[in-house]
Parts: C-alpha cells; structure tokens; sequence
C-alpha cells in the first residue's frame, strides 16, 4: 500500500510569523496582520509628527542665533528635521495610509507627537542642549529601529540616524564652547541642562510596567528594547558626557551602581508626563496653532500641485506631450 504525500502550503499567518521569527523584514505587499499594521501607523506617524512639530522650538532661533555660522549650522538642522518628517510620513504611506490624513489627525488632536516637544527653548543655550540631550535620547532610541521587522520604516531609519548623530554633535559642540566663554555663559548652558534633563529621560515612554503596547512591538520585531533599557542607556551614554562639559545633571540619587555596572537615577516625574501628553503641557496649544496655521497657509500650493499633477496625467493619458 503506498501513500501520496500532499503538500500543505503555508497560511498567510504562517508566513508572517516565519519572517518575524527569522529576523527578516516584511515588505508592503506582504500579508500583515490588522493589530501590526495598525502599530506601525500609529509609531511612525507619532514619530514624523515629531520631527515636523521638532522644527518649531528651534527654527524660533533662527534669526537670533548670534552669528552667521550658528544661523547657518540651525537652519541646516531644522531643513533635516522637515525631511526625516518626509521620509516618515512615506513610510507611513506603505501602509495604505494618506499622510493628509495624518495630519488632519495631528492637528485634530486624534495623534501624537513626542512630549518633548511641548516644552519651550527659552534660551540659545537651548539649542545647545537639544542637540545633546533630546537628539541623544533620540539616537538612543532610533537606532534599534534600523532592524526593524517593517523594511520601510527601517530603511528610513538609516538616514535618519545619520543626520541625528551630527546634529547631537553640533549640540555638544555648541556646549562646548559656551562652556568655554564668560560666567554667564556656563550659567546659561547649567539652567538649561536643568530644564530639559528630566523631559529628555520621559521621551523614551512610560516605564515598562505602565507600557501597554511595548511587549507585542518587541514580539513583532517592532521595537527591540523596552523603554527602560533605553532610558538606562541613555543615562549611562549623558553621564560622562556631562563630566567632560563640566555640566551637573539636575539627579540627586544619579550615581555608579558597581553591581549592576549602571547608574542608578531617580524617577522622572510621571503625573507630568501624562499631563503634557494629553495636552498639558507648556507648549501644547502653542505647537497645534503654529501647525495649524502652517497647513491652511499652505493650501494654495498644495491645490496647485494637485491642478498640476491632474493636467499632467491627462496630457499622457490622451497621448499629448506633457510640458514642464
């Protein structure tokens, strides 16, 4: 008796979870879950919200920056931040979403951006110190995105990363030399240190415990470490950093742990971080407004594009020839 052996293809679930289970990426034409494409969106549109809110507490310093390199240095910051927002939303777009849609939901109040960035750069020494700390915290963050399950968004993420390193280091090297200049100088560049450290240490999320979303993202190849290990990274990159600046961070209970190899730190303040997140925060209606007004002001050109890009499209349909 001889039996026929059939062979069984693979479900569509199936395949997904072999390619996540491999370390391999999944493309747009793959078959994904709902609840992992429903991530996805949600994580990169927060984050190209980020970046595209991101511009609005530096550009304000543009023209006061107090010499033609520091105006030039920023607004080739800023230009970097508009295009990570590009990449971003292209990404998002992968995955049958209309970055106007997204937008409509920022500026809606439906999506978020990071907390960061509803605190204001009151000083130039704030320049400075987003670049160190809050372009810091992010690289910290970002880099593990570059092995991201979803091919799209990680391959973004590459040049991202890039230009985020050089902007950290011009923020360092901005330090740098203010702490190299006048009393006032050296006070300035402390006071803003103080500010923005414990912002920059919420920036990586809620504590592990209170992150509703961090374990299936890990599972899903999503994100590859908890919000806590980022954030002692984070610590443990600033401390000697600071140390070099000659910059005191604003941590009581921040010292060597030789047991853990690690530094131990104290709690950031979690009843602010909610309330900055649902709207807060110093900044919040500020940074919606400015967004706001930045889109309808920008009507027209996007209308002109549209008219442009439909006159195009008939010209090729009809067989005529298509002029610049």
């Amino acid at each position: 008796m001889t039996t026929t052996e059939h062979h069984v293809e693979p479900s569509v679930e199936e395949l997904f979870d072999d390619t996540i289970a491999a370390d391999q990426r999944i493309e747009p034409r793959d078959w994904m879950p709902d609840a992992y494409r429903a991530t996805l969106i949600r994580q990169i549109a927060q984050h190209a919200h980020s970046e595209i809110i991101g511009m609005q507490p530096e550009g304000n310093w543009i023209l006061r920056a107090p010499s033609l390199r520091r105006k030039a240095i920023l607004l080739a910051k800023v230009q970097d931040e508009a295009g990570h927002g590009l990449y971003l939303y292209a990404a998002a777009e992968t995955l049958g979403v209309d970055r106007a849609e997204l937008t409509e939901k920022l500026i809606n109040g439906k999506q978020k951006y990071s907390s960061i960035f509803n605190y204001p750069a009151l000083s130039y020494a704030d320049i400075g110190v987003i670049g160190w700390l809050v372009d810091g915290a992010a690289i910290c963050n970002q880099v593990p995105l570059c092995r991201c399950s979803y091919g799209p968004y990680a391959r973004a993420m590459i040049r991202v990363c890039k230009e985020e390193s050089f902007h950290q280091r011009q923020g360092y090297e901005l330090l740098m030399t203010m702490m190299r200049g006048t009393e006032a100088q050296r006070e300035m560049v402390q006071e803003s240190t103080n500010r923005w450290w414990w912002p920059s240490l919420m920036m990586f999320g809620p504590p592990d415990g209170d992150s509703p979303n961090t374990q299936q993202s890990m599972a899903w190849g999503i994100k590859r470490h908890t919000n806590d290990e980022l954030r002692q990274r984070f610590v443990d990159m600033t401390v000697p950093q600071a140390a070099a600046l000659g910059v005191a961070l604003p941590d009581p209970d921040l010292r060597w742990n030789p047991e853990r190899g690690k530094h131990d730190y104290g709690e950031p303040d979690w009843t602010e971080f909610k309330a900055v997140i649902t709207g807060g925060g110093p900044c919040n209606a500020q940074r919606i407004a400015h967004r706001r007004a930045a889109h309808d002001n920008g009507g027209w050109v996007r209308e002109a594009a549209s008219v442009y890009a439909e006159k195009q499209a008939a010209r090729a349909s009809g067989g005529g020839r298509a002029t610049a």
